[in-house]
């Protein structure tokens, strides 16, 4: 039964994220490379076929493949986030939000961009 309900977890996972995924393509903001590689990742550990799928994919699998073979993230890709993440805490500063929030969520942010930039491009 336990075995049964985390199978259907890892499934409902990677069905989620593969839809966030998809929703990102068309929706402009919402990310869709790392809703992709937690669909994959999730697809691993309890739906293999979809996996193998994302993987072979023609628009999706290129970038996973760069990511789970050298952890590559396109320069494009880093531009498009740093953008997106001073803008996010740009928007922040300007609306009521708590103190603590407003210095957090900077900080975490610029943290995820030096991580960012130190990626290897692909």
């Amino acid at each position: 039964m336990l075995k049964l309900l985390t199978l259907s977890l890892w499934r409902t996972v990677a069905c989620i994220t593969l839809l966030l995924g998809v929703i990102g393509v068309v929706v402009p903001g919402l990310p869709t490379v790392p809703f992709l590689l937690l669909s994959a990742w999730s697809a691993g550990k309890g739906w293999p076929r979809l996996e193998i799928w994302l993987l072979a994919h023609p628009s999706f699998g290129p970038p996973l493949k760069r990511w789970r073979e050298q952890g590559a993230v396109p320069r494009k890709a880093k531009y498009l986030a740093t953008v997106m993440m001073t803008m996010s805490a740009l928007l922040l500063l300007l609306f009521a939000a708590p103190l603590w929030l407003k210095l957090v969520l900077p900080a975490f942010l610029c943290a995820v961009a030096i991580w960012l930039w130190r990626r290897p491009e692909a």
